[in-house]
């Protein structure tokens, strides 16, 4: 996807068909939106818990290996969704100036200290 598509559609915090990203074409107000930002919310306090809940497992003396691994699948799948809501907010942003100066041919950068060399 382009740098112009990224910000004409949104990342759902959902797969779609066979674990592929899903993308939703909107302007930000629809009912897909809302879904997906509730979606997003959820999956952000899910994550939260779980460290909570991995903090008072490992102080234990006495943690089954099946608990770990339980912990440590849940611990993976909040990531993989922290992760997907980050991407989708971050595409979302409008491009910073600097970005914005390169996209149309000038750098201030550049031009401003004489050598074409970032400061």
């Amino acid at each position: 996807m382009n740098e112009g598509t990224h910000r004409d559609h949104r990342l759902l915090p959902w797969p779609g068909e066979d674990g592929k990203p899903c993308y939703l074409s909107s302007d930000g107000d629809g009912l897909i939106d809302a879904l997906a930002d509730e979606m997003e919310l959820m999956q952000l306090r899910l994550g939260a818990e779980l460290l909570d809940y991995a903090g008072g497992l490992l102080s234990c003396q006495r943690v089954q290996e099946q608990e770990l691994r339980f912990l440590v699948r849940r611990l993976g799948e909040a990531l993989r969704d922290a992760l997907r809501v980050a991407e989708s907010r971050g595409a979302r942003l409008p491009a910073p100036p600097h970005r914005r100066e390169r996209a149309n041919g000038t750098d201030s950068a550049a031009s401003s200290d004489g050598e074409g060399g970032e400061r």
